[in-house]
């Protein structure tokens, strides 16, 4: 039987993907929502989260089908360049695929999320959230915002029985960087920074997203979680 359904946008590769199959293994209806609509699980949906009415007609689409219980934002994209060359049509491009999308869909799924009486939101941020990173200026600003989002709608939302966290990486091998990383300088740099001394997974990353929607922890809300190898910890 399933557990309700949980809406997951950017589903189909890399963290997304690994988060989607968690969830389907833990007995979750999932909802992937992508450009593309692929999904290895779940019913993919076409969905372009920079558009507020494409997001609000395909999570219309999910509360038809039944109990909506969770949402994760996950969409997003990294893109680095010299702040002295960074455009503000640029910055704002990633301010609204990175920060406000996860504000539009938390919008959009709140009715039914509140319906449920007891629901989740997991935002997947970065642990950029908090470090000063040359040449990422919009990326580390788009993040630090998703921290806030997430603070803020946590304290709003608390009485209608939704609580939000945000879920922060560090480095993480997926199959857009992994012949950068597997390079030995970057590997060599990462034993150095990171104390665990490897790139997390995405399987790592999703474990963690299954656990906070199975293990139900009420009293667990406007928290960000850092799963980044103590690198943060360690700076």
């Amino acid at each position: 039987m399933s557990r309700g359904q949980v809406i997951v946008t950017g589903a189909s590769r890399g963290i997304g993907e690994a988060i989607a199959i968690e969830l389907d293994r833990r007995g979750y209806e999932v909802a992937a929502l992508s450009r593309t609509g692929k999904s290895p699980v779940g019913n993919g949906m076409v969905c372009d989260v920079t558009d507020e009415n494409s997001i609000a007609k395909a999570i219309g689409q999910v509360a038809q089908r039944g109990k909506v219980v969770g949402l994760v934002n996950n969409a997003g994209a990294h893109e680095a360049k010299p702040s002295s060359e960074l455009s503000l049509s640029e910055f704002e491009a990633s301010m609204r695929l990175n920060a406000s999308a996860v504000l539009v869909a938390s919008r959009e799924a709140y009715p039914h999320l509140r319906q449920s009486g007891e629901a989740l939101i997991v935002n997947i941020g970065s642990f950029f959230d908090r470090l000063a990173v040359a040449e990422n200026l919009a990326y580390c600003a788009s993040k630090a915002a998703v921290g806030a989002i997430t603070r803020c709608l946590a304290s709003e939302w608390a009485k209608d029985g939704i609580r939000v966290l945000d879920v922060a990486p560090g480095y993480i091998e997926t199959d857009l960087n992994r012949e950068f990383l597997a390079s030995d300088k970057v590997r060599s740099w990462l034993k150095r920074r990171v104390p665990v001394g490897r790139p997390g997974s995405v399987e790592e990353v999703a474990r963690l997203v299954g656990a906070l929607f199975s293990e139900k922890i009420g009293f667990l809300t406007g928290e960000t979680i850092y799963v980044d190898g103590g690198q943060g910890a360690n700076l």
